[in-house]
């Protein structure tokens, strides 16, 4: 391009036409494309300073006690029903009237500690089910679906069935209008 343009003796001329051009196009419609780079930079440069903001941030004293916060409640739960099997054998007396008194709290009251407890651990579930890392791949396909087996084709279940063999044959017209033709009529 650049010896036929020497030759004709345009090619600067040409190329200043063109930058005008596109200026001058830039004055009515906006450029799309440098729309779009200043929006990938601008965002880019927003999840850097968000980036940046977290870097450097560790787990402070309040972080660490409320983390051993909520890991109290298992053990306290589980420790505490093998504290009832031995307050029961040591004292059966005073086992029993606490029992009584349980005994005493309504039934909703019941259902409502039952519903926190429920929330909790399933809230606490769900938490670390979502921080886990997700598998990618095929890891959970069969193996003897891995990619490259060949995998027999599927056999039609109607292949062997008379009835639609000869239904298909006869035309395959609508199947309630065969069904009433062959059906006997009564006078």
């Amino acid at each position: 391009m650049g010896l036929i343009g020497r030759a004709i003796g345009v090619g600067q001329a040409a190329g200043a036409i063109g930058e005008a051009a596109q200026g001058l196009s830039e004055v009515f419609v906006a450029n799309a494309t440098r729309q779009m780079e200043l929006d990938a930079e601008i965002h880019r440069a927003t999840m850097e300073t968000a980036a940046s903001e977290f870097q450097h941030a560790g787990a402070g004293l309040f972080d660490r006690v409320i983390n051993g916060l909520n890991r109290l409640p298992r053990p306290m739960l589980a420790l505490g029903t093998l504290g009832l099997f031995v307050f029961a054998m040591v004292d059966p007396a005073a086992f029993a009237a606490r029992m009584v008194g349980l005994d005493a709290v309504p039934e909703p009251l019941w259902w409502l500690l039952g519903a926190i407890v429920s929330f909790y651990f399933g809230a606490r579930e769900l938490h670390y089910v979502r921080r886990a890392p997700v598998a990618r791949g095929g890891g959970l396909r069969a193996p003897w679906r891995r990619a490259g087996v060949q995998q027999a084709p599927a056999e039609d279940p109607v292949a062997h069935n008379p009835a639609l063999s000869a239904w298909r044959n006869a035309g395959a017209q609508d199947p309630s209008s065969a069904f009433l033709e062959a059906a006997p009529r009564s006078q």
